[in-house]
């Protein structure tokens, strides 16, 4: 006979399987569709920011299905050969969508430079008025797909979605710098296209950063901070038969938190009353916080 608690979590295994593969083929058909067109609209068009724009669309395809493999691997179950869970996939995860944005950006923001540098501005071609309904299209859906797949990555504390959503508002905000750098072209500034291609770049190499620096953070047993850790305390402080707490240390393993704590109880309890309490507290930790995976609490005695 199953219990409630194994029940209630295959049913939100399943929900949340569910909700992994609607935001990938969301994600992915979105990024194909709007690939094609910006890049149509681009050749067309004759405006290399549109291009640029097409390429980093491109790349969320890729950026999508990698969430989606390091979503879904972090949310396996612990086993044999990793007793501690996968939560660690989704950084790595995390890290590749970074360096793939960091590819993309350096790509783009060097085709721009060479544009500007060259300096012969007159032999760069007006972009036609398809690349500019391109760049207004592309700013609506990519804002649209950012709240979709932010929402969503809110719901399944998905650090690798939530860099995906970050990928689509980059891309609204390159199709911004498209439209403005496109605009500028055909009211006779011809190298505000070239000039586009440069901000979309800053703008990619920004998030590409952040995205990187928090993979990397939650990669080395990084601390959520002396506030999480004051709040623990306190928390913990407030339980009955603790004396008192000599330690609290805390990790962050993936997108969850690990606990080691260290509570003082009266030397005259017995072993079996010193170990309800430590399970109350580790009980009520892991309950309060649903980002705490794990609270191991030792039993130090008081002086007197």
């Amino acid at each position: 006979m199953k219990t409630e608690t194994e029940k209630n979590g295959k049913d939100k295994n399943s929900v949340e399987k569910k909700i992994i593969s609607q935001i990938t083929v969301v994600g992915i058909a979105g990024n194909v569709l709007l690939t094609a067109f910006k890049l149509f609209a681009g050749i067309f068009g004759k405006s290399g920011a549109m291009i640029s724009d097409a390429v980093h669309s491109l790349s969320d395809v890729f950026a999508t299905f990698i969430a989606y493999l390091g979503t879904a691997m972090s949310k396996r179950p612990a086993d044999n050969e990793h007793p501690y869970g996968h939560e660690r996939v989704e950084c790595v995860a995390s890290l590749i969508l970074g360096m793939v944005l960091l590819i993309t950006g350096i790509g783009i923001g060097k085709v721009g430079l060479e544009k500007i540098i060259s300096g012969n501005f007159s032999a760069l071609e007006v972009p036609g008025r398809i690349a500019l309904v391109a760049a207004i299209v592309s700013i609506v859906t990519k804002e649209a797909m950012y709240w979709y797949t932010r929402r969503y990555a809110l719901i399944l504390n998905s650090d690798a979605f939530m860099a995906d959503a970050w990928h689509h508002r980059t891309d609204a905000l390159s199709s911004v710098a498209s439209l403005i750098g496109i605009a500028g072209a055909r009211l006779g500034y011809p190298v505000m296209d070239a000039l586009a291609e440069v901000i979309i770049c800053l703008f990619i190499l920004k998030v590409a950063y952040e995205i990187l620096k928090d993979a990397l953070k939650k990669m080395i047993d990084t601390s959520p901070g002396p506030a999480f850790e004051k709040e623990i305390r306190d928390l913990v402080l407030k339980q009955e038969g603790v004396e008192g707490v000599d330690s609290v240390q805390s990790r962050m393993f993936g997108n969850r938190i690990y606990i080691d704590l260290e509570i003082k109880v009266n030397r005259y309890k017995t072993v079996g009353e010193g170990h309800e309490i430590a399970e109350r507290v580790h009980d009520l930790l892991e309950a309060n916080y649903e980002e705490v995976k794990h609270v191991m609490v030792h039993v130090n005695p008081t002086e007197k």
